[in-house]
């Protein structure tokens, strides 16, 4: 982030637009719109232009038709230039900078110490889109698509919550009751019948919620949500999820979550890292579960964030049943498993008619450290196999599944951090697999997938090619006999 974002109030403040065409007049009619003194510097041979003529009796305006100085930077609270003499842009930006007043030179980014946003606005609801100078006109494209999804009467809905804000600040103690005021109005019948253009009936709705809000006096329930956050790739995410992580007030989440998914979540939300990795555990599964517990105890909505599905090697089972004991609702929001994740980006798939009429998950890991699996049952043939974290114990399931007949030159993939930008793919064998491993570097979190499926990798796999839906580059590392 190269800018900072902030909205500035400069009502009844003196600001400074040098330049006298259509830039300078849009500028000044934005600075206006938001309370501004404006001063508009140009020297057009002393002549003021028809872009700025409207400004002529405007009280809020003052045009000064002189060559600029830095004497004119005298009290500003902001200065934007639009002319294109580099020369004079180059003492606008010195100038301003030693007096610590913030400058734009429009379309010269090494001139300005702030930028101008593509703005949505909905009454009080403004939204500013940056692309910190970079990009303004994909900017402005994705102002575009906003202006389709946000209702016009936003705006109305936001001056309802301003005039009852100081009220339900009265009726309403806490902080968190507060909060759920608030969303179930924004979210729920009242923004409903604001939307249908029926103001007056949802202040009446508004009006009547708050005084039986009032008279609740009961601790707020809290709620866990046991959420799948795919295998990495944040637009891999539910819709659901999507709205949960907006929503909750505590999120708990592990090591396979990646950053761009917890930066969807909203900004005050308390994050909590629970991460795990093979033998070591950051915090016992039973500390977990009473972390949880707990918080949805104060009233808190708390939402468990796993890597992958909640309830496919994600231990959703044994929280749901603390949660079931302690008498907490929760709900499950399922989420792509990181196999069905790295198959569809890497071309692996698990089943194919000529190859595998069935595929098995399984655990290379066990609770107690071993890796004492069914191996009559996976060596079977025509089928796919899918460890989870099994990359400590690859040696042992390899040695197992050829002691039960599988094939030794049964192609093997090792899949680390799928769907994510630095996704690495090991191919090899049942012979040689654990080798190529440990040459190539990889290391948990990664997937392996065993069977004749893995032969299509070369064949169904676009991302060498960068064709890949999500633009993956990643590190192939391919035995090109076994493909």
């Amino acid at each position: 982030m190269d800018y900072f974002p902030l909205f500035m109030d400069i009502k009844n403040k003196s600001c400074l637009i040098i330049g006298d065409g259509e830039i300078a007049q849009r500028k000044t009619e934005a600075l206006l719109k938001a309370g501004a003194k404006v001063k508009i510097l140009t020297n057009n041979n002393h002549k003021i232009t028809k872009e700025i003529t409207p400004f002529i009796n405007n009280v809020q305006c003052h045009i000064i038709c002189e060559n600029y100085e830095k004497s004119h930077l005298a009290e500003l609270a902001l200065i934007i230039s639009t002319i294109e003499d580099n020369n004079t842009n180059t003492s606008i930006f010195r100038d301003a900078s030693k007096l610590n007043i913030p400058v734009n030179v429009v379309d010269k980014p090494e001139f300005c110490s702030f930028i101008f946003p593509a703005i949505v606005e909905r009454g009080p609801i403004t939204i500013g889109i940056g692309s910190n100078g970079n990009a303004p006109v994909l900017a402005r494209l994705i102002r575009s698509r906003i202006e389709t999804i946000v209702p016009v009467r936003f705006g109305t809905l936001a001056a309802l919550g301003k005039k009852y804000r100081n009220k339900v600040k009265e009726t309403v103690s806490s902080t968190l009751g507060r909060r759920r005021f608030w969303e179930s109005v924004f979210q729920g019948k009242i923004a409903q019948a604001v939307f249908a253009g029926k103001a007056e009936v949802a202040e009446e709705m508004l009006k009547e919620q708050l005084t039986h809000y009032s008279g609740n006096t009961k601790q707020h329930q809290g709620e866990v949500y046991l959420v799948g956050a795919g295998p990495g790739d944040p637009e891999l995410l539910t819709l659901k999820a999507l709205r949960l992580l907006q929503q909750a007030d505590i999120i708990v989440y592990d090591r396979l979550v990646s950053d761009d998914i917890l930066n969807l979540a909203r900004r005050d939300a308390s994050k909590i890292y629970v991460g795990k990795k093979s033998r070591f555990h950051s915090l016992p599964q039973d500390q977990i579960n009473q972390l949880i517990i707990d918080h949805a105890k104060q009233g808190k909505r708390v939402l468990r964030l796993k890597g992958g599905d909640p309830f496919i090697f994600g231990r959703g089972g044994e929280e749901a049943e603390e949660l079931v004991a302690a008498n907490i609702p929760f709900q499950v929001v399922p989420g792509i498993t990181s196999a069905a994740g790295a198959s569809s980006y890497l071309g692996i798939p698990l089943t194919h008619r000529d190859y595998s009429q069935s595929v098995s998950f399984v655990t290379g890991h066990l609770k107690n450290d071993s890796c004492n699996l069914n191996w009559k049952s996976l060596s079977q043939k025509n089928q796919t196999l899918v460890i989870y974290m099994g990359i400590s114990t690859i040696n042992t399931i390899c040695t197992k599944l050829i002691q039960h007949d599988m094939a030794k030159n049964t192609p093997v993939a090792i899949i680390q951090n799928a769907t994510l930008k630095d996704q690495r793919i090991v191919i090899g064998k049942l012979s040689n697999i654990e080798q190529k491993t440990i040459e190539s570097g990889i290391v948990s979190p990664a997937l392996i997938v065993i069977g004749e499926v893995v032969k299509l990798y070369s064949k169904l796999n676009t991302n060498k090619d960068g064709g890949k839906p999500g633009d993956i580059n990643d590190n192939i590392l391919l035995d090109k006999k076994t493909a």
